[in-house]
């Protein structure tokens, strides 16, 4: 499992994924499934996320209702974006479908 920051047009997710990589294309096929077309992705240290949202963190990995391919475990764009500094975050990933 790993987390990352998605950086959409409506603004920034927190995510869990057990996806190894931010262009497979079933990760971009359920980010899509979700409205999220194109997108930024910046991986976290998975352990600074379990020291910012200890218990949230701890529920939505429990949620029997989410598939462990993609949790969301924060949508308020604000809080993810102050919660963690640009050091923290690793190389993004910038992903857009290619035109038909």
């Amino acid at each position: 499992m790993k987390a990352a920051i998605i950086f959409t047009g409506t603004g920034p997710i927190l995510i869990l994924t057990s996806y190894e990589s931010f262009t497979d294309p079933k990760f971009v096929e359920t980010l899509s499934a979700k409205g999220i077309k194109r997108f930024i992705a910046c991986e976290i240290p998975l352990e600074r996320v379990k020291e910012k949202y200890a218990s949230t963190f701890e529920t939505v990995m429990n949620d029997v209702k989410q598939v462990d391919d993609l949790r969301v475990l924060d949508y308020n764009g604000h809080n993810v974006f102050h919660n963690f500094s640009f050091s923290e975050m690793g190389k993004e990933v910038k992903y857009e479908p290619q035109p038909t």
